[in-house]
């Protein structure tokens, strides 16, 4: 059976990337992002042809710098991107924060929240998009229990979705694991995780990706070079 990555294994096997002076943390940072973004067009083929909408939720770690890479590269292709950051610029991880003041070059980034959230839904209905994008890069393999308040705001959208018809049903990404799930046990650590359509994670394949909640989701392992 082909090993799989605890978090803290993961984790190890980073830091001594970086330790070896091989690879930064912000080029792994780098390498990630893009290949999120290469995951996506390699599923849906159609979205790279042309410009989409874009949501990207950014957590307070560097799963949140992947995301902000993600939604830099996408502006430059064209695309509308809508970031959202859960927690303070201030307090971003160094590299996560290059990334943040990246994509700050580019467009805005709004506060996790609710309001927020469902304004972003209703532009993208009113702008008639068939085909929407969500990137979920708040937490990956560092979540911890509880995230009901960090899983409500997007699941307010979600519902306003399907309940108000205000967008389509976005194609849910999600970077390491959906939010609301432990890596290692595979325990939801919400009432209500996200759902997950493509799950990209590196290196290789973390406990979670084999457990029977996951087996909906495409699994795409992106070799970022450790």
């Amino acid at each position: 059976m082909t090993e799989r990555l605890t978090a803290a294994r993961m984790r190890a096997v980073e830091q001594a990337a970086i330790n070896s002076g091989d690879v930064t943390g912000l080029e792994l940072m780098e390498r990630a992002g893009r290949g999120v973004v290469e995951a996506v067009f390699d599923e849906r083929p159609k979205l790279a042809a042309t410009s989409h909408r874009a949501v990207v939720l950014c957590g307070p770690g560097n799963n949140g710098g992947d995301g902000f890479v993600v939604a830099r590269l996408l502006k430059e292709r064209g695309w509308e991107v809508d970031v959202f950051l859960y927690g303070a610029p201030a307090k971003l991880p160094p590299n996560a924060r290059t990334n943040y003041e990246r994509w700050a070059a580019l467009g805005p980034t709004q506060r996790y929240c609710p309001d927020h959230l469902l304004k972003a839904g209703k532009i993208a209905h009113e702008a008639g998009v068939d085909e929407w994008v969500v990137v979920d890069a708040l937490f990956g393999i560092g979540q911890r229990a509880p995230l009901d308040d960090v899983c409500a705001p997007f699941n307010a959208l979600l519902d306003a979705a399907f309940d108000e018809n205000t967008a389509p049903t976005p194609f849910m990404v999600n970077i390491d694991l959906p939010t609301g799930y432990d890596a290692d046990t595979g325990e939801a650590l919400a009432r209500r995780p996200f759902p997950a359509d493509l799950i990209v994670t590196f290196h290789g394949a973390k406990p979670i990706h084999a457990m029977p909640h996951m087996a909906d989701a495409i699994l795409r392992i992106v070799d970022i070079g450790l």
